[in-house]
């Protein structure tokens, strides 16, 4: 501890804990981060032991009852060496809330601190695995602007004590300073309204309408059609890896993504989801940086969807089921669904008809005009600019479907004829932007448009737009990102959130014959 810091307590000491004062994560917390290691030491030197008392068996071999003692000193020894380093690694680990920061310390031989400014913060989860859930613990993680990994991982926390430090971040984030008058305050933690859930059923039903699932089914079908016309059972056998690969990615999507709620705060969105192991996830809604709404071929069948997300901060996620979870908004949801989540991440949709647009969008015509004006199919397509019919040899069916359009706050790109893509991002969010033409496009004087944001599973791309409307969209984006990087002039989360925009009712889907906009 640097002199002159405030002195230490204890990590109960919450309320009436002054500003500034390191604090102490769990006394358990080693040991459940650590149990693996118990298990495994155990494992090892009573595995035989464990072997004959389950066959009825003497406890000890003759062979080795010379040695038995030596074997328990042994495996004592360890055991405790290993909890005394569970111990030194708790008490050399603190952490402290002050001066605008949140700093960790860790280590007894190789000491290490890490710190990040508050109002850097792009998102902050409460994470709770099977074991800590039992005995009541929280891990606190939070990321912050350009870090490829957490940058503060507080493990384990009370549940109660890892929601109140994550109300005290927020709070500071948000900009809320402490009243010098009450340096003991607890911050109160901001109210929350519910926006939407997730049904079990829905998601098992998206998992088995996936991708996976007919990849599966079809080697299914060529197996029994090749083993029927070789009399060769043999390729059964290739259906296993598959199967089992299956099984693990359903669970794991089941298990990343069951009960999924969504809820919105003054201090972001808020997210759960989890069967066994639960997450509590919040995020600021100016912190994300694209979006991207998609739509496999089976999911049309129901109406349903998919949002992505990408966060500065979280890195290119999506290799593991951790990252990809972290990363996704909305697993399955109806178009209404859609919206809404969408009115959460750009509450100015920077239009006055947002609905007509996203729905444009999404499924490649605006709803019909309502009042007996009835729009002309094929044509009334939200103001997208699509690709050139003299390149449709390119993309013979999804050229239609290839196409921009800009609000006041956002761009919209979509493309995918079978499988639909939406991708959004704020003006403000756009890094750097790149005109991309290949030899066969410099023939139909098409090119792509690429724009760069931080990493992520989105990767907004403008396919086979035309020469000139890529030329003059390119301009024109980087007009509008720098006027409303100008715009935005605080860092603080609250100050960029604003009224939520009328979210559509459940009637007013893609194909419905009323737009909300002229009702």
């Amino acid at each position: 501890m640097k002199p002159g810091a405030a002195p230490e307590a204890s990590a109960g000491a919450d309320a009436g804990t002054p500003d500034g004062a390191w604090l102490r994560v769990h006394p358990a917390s080693p040991f459940v981060r650590g149990w693996v290691a118990l298990a495994a030491i155990v494992f090892f030197f009573f595995r035989d032991t464990f072997e004959r008392m389950l066959q009825g068996g003497p406890l000890v071999d003759e062979q080795l009852a010379g040695r038995a003692p030596w074997l328990l000193l042994g495996g004592g020894l360890l055991l405790l060496l290993t909890g005394l380093g569970y111990v030194l690694s708790w008490y050399f680990t603190r952490y402290q809330v002050a001066e605008g920061y949140v700093r960790i310390n860790t280590g007894f031989l190789f000491k290490q601190q890490r710190q990040a400014r508050l109002d850097r913060v792009q998102a902050i989860d409460i994470v709770q695995p099977l074991l800590a859930r039992i005995f009541g613990l929280a891990e606190l993680k939070f990321e912050v602007a350009d870090a490829g990994e957490s940058a503060v991982r507080l493990a384990y926390l009370r549940m109660d004590e890892a929601r109140q430090l994550r109300a005290t971040i927020l709070a500071r984030a948000a900009g809320v300073v402490p009243d010098p008058a009450k340096p003991g305050a607890v911050a109160a933690e901001a109210p929350e309204h519910a926006v939407l859930t997730v049904p079990p059923g829905r998601l098992i039903g998206s998992l088995l309408l996936s991708e996976q699932s007919v990849v599966v089914v079809v080697g299914g079908v060529a197996s029994v059609v090749l083993s029927a016309a070789t009399e060769n059972r043999s390729f059964y056998l290739f259906l296993i890896p598959a199967v089992l690969g299956m099984v693990a990615a359903y669970w794991n999507s089941i298990n990343r993504g069951y009960n999924f709620t969504a809820a919105i705060s003054p201090d972001g969105i808020r997210l759960r989801y989890g069967l066994l192991d639960t997450q509590a996830q919040t995020l600021p809604p100016g912190r994300i940086q694209a979006l991207r709404v998609s739509q496999p071929p089976l999911w049309r069948i129901f109406g349903w969807y998919r949002i992505q997300v990408n966060v500065a901060g979280y890195g290119a996620a999506g290799s593991n089921g951790e990252a990809s979870s972290r990363t996704t908004l909305l697993p399955v949801g109806t178009f209404p669904d859609v919206l809404t989540m969408l009115s959460l991440v750009l509450p100015d949709p920077g239009t006055p008809e947002p609905v007509r647009i996203f729905t444009a969008g999404v499924n490649g015509l605006a709803p019909a005009v309502p009042g007996g004006g009835q729009a002309v199919s094929g044509t009334d397509d939200g103001g997208f600019v699509t690709t050139p019919r003299r390149a449709r040899l390119l993309a013979p069916l999804g050229w239609r479907r290839n196409g921009f359009t800009a609000t006041g706050t956002a761009l919209l790109i979509r493309s995918g004829r079978w499988w639909r893509h939406l991708v959004v991002v704020p003006h403000q969010r756009t890094q750097s932007m790149a005109l991309e033409q290949g030899p066969l496009a410099r023939r139909f004087r098409v090119a792509d448009l690429v724009l760069h944001t931080t990493a992520g599973p989105v990767s907004p791309r403008l396919v086979q737009t035309g020469l000139d409307e890529g030329r003059a969209l390119l301009d024109a984006q980087a007009a509008r990102a720098r006027a409303a990087r100008k715009r935005q002039t605080s860092e603080h989360w609250l100050d960029q959130v604003r009224p939520l925009v009328a979210v559509p009712s459940p009637s007013e889907e893609p194909n419905s014959q009323e737009d909300p906009q002229h009702g």
